[in-house]
């Protein structure tokens, strides 16, 4: 909700034995508000970090605004209430950015695009250490995710399919608890629970994303209407990001004491925190995440994302093809239905972040 405003008394005025105390508000109107929805991943951490030590709020008074950043404890929850309406972005990643708001006719735009998972996405089995011994067995996952989908590229890879197991689609909240329990032999996760459940009895990394470099792709997405409406906002959040990014990557005692916030907000310790960086590709240039946003691969990625969706029904229940959604990439590009663009990744904001023009 917009915070509330200060009031202040204006005037007295005495009329006769009657005395009238006025009173207006500190500003004619309230600046614009806007609330982001986050939730626990080792790439999303940075956005909490920055909301507690105020470098959203420095960012939002530059451009005249408020900005708050709400932390959702379910995942898939967050980037529904943003579907709904009820904030104006959500970090999220590639797949569900397509699969949940665009799918479902909300307008959005991939406006800092912050990394790629290279080892923070993974296969779990107890007692087997090869992804083959999957077939047969039930499988704990949030169905319909990227893990679902990291899933479907590790069968691909050793010749199997998803009619050769069973998904049991499970929240990221519980997946911990359900691999610790007898009867779940397998589960697909990211950090920070994948870090908790390879450290169990009989627990083996049998897949990762790093065998998937750059398709599963972390976010922050806002609406895109609201964003055309607010260039302000695009300007503040990319300034409190790179910001924030410039303070994690410092070699020094801020960098470090900024990273071990970070571990523990989310859990777990510096070394902790620091063991999923390194399983994750940071963009902590704008000029890395221009250069990734206006590569040749990220539509090939893309494509590959669509095509998953469509064969999952995640494109909705009218989508004939995998060009039912249309997405667009800087310089024109298009995937899809043009008519029908419900995703865009934005070059823009990246572009005035590395010309130093934020």
């Amino acid at each position: 909700m917009p915070h509330r405003r200060p009031f202040r008394p204006a005037s007295l005025l005495v009329a006769g034995l009657a005395v009238l105390l006025l009173v207006v508000p500190a500003h004619a109107e309230d600046k614009p508000s806007f609330r982001i929805a986050w939730s626990i991943y080792v790439g999303w951490m940075p956005w909490g970090h920055a909301e507690d030590t105020g470098i959203v709020d420095k960012w939002a008074e530059k451009y005249g605004i408020d900005i708050e950043f709400v932390q959702i404890n379910d995942y898939i929850e967050s980037i529904n209430l943003y579907t709904a309406g009820e904030f104006d972005g959500c970090v999220m990643t590639n797949m569900d950015a397509l699969t949940i708001p665009a799918a479902g006719g909300i307008d959005s735009t991939a406006l800092v695009v912050g990394d790629f998972s290279n080892g923070n996405d993974g296969v779990v089995l107890k007692g087997a250490s090869d992804l083959s011994a999957i077939k047969g067995q039930k499988v704990n996952l949030v169905e319909l995710s990227v893990s679902h989908y990291l899933l479907a590229r590790g069968l691909d890879s050793v010749g199997l399919a998803e009619k050769d197991l069973t998904v049991v689609n499970t929240s990221d909240a519980d997946i911990v608890a359900a691999f610790s329990s007898d009867d779940v032999t397998s589960v697909v996760t990211w950090n920070p629970q994948l870090s908790e459940v390879t450290a169990m009895p009989g627990a083996s990394l049998v897949f990762d994303s790093s065998k998937i470099p750059g398709e599963i792709i972390d976010m922050l997405v806002v609406n895109t209407a609201t964003l055309g409406k607010n260039e302000a906002l695009g300007k503040a959040l990319l300034g409190a990001w790179y910001e924030t990014m410039a303070l994690m990557s410092d070699p020094g005692d801020k960098g470090k004491a900024a990273r071990e916030a970070m571990g523990k907000a989310s859990g777990t310790d510096l070394a902790g925190y620091e063991k999923q960086l390194a399983a994750t590709q940071m963009f902590y240039q704008p000029k890395d995440a221009l250069a990734f946003v206006r590569s040749e691969q990220l539509p090939k990625t893309m494509d590959l994302v669509r095509q998953f969706s469509f064969e999952h029904g995640l494109l909705g229940p009218g989508a004939s093809s995998a060009d039912a959604v249309g997405i667009a990439f800087p310089g024109g590009k298009t995937l899809g239905d043009t008519g029908n663009v419900k995703l865009r990744f934005e070059d823009r904001f990246h572009a005035m972040a590395a010309a130093g023009e934020l």
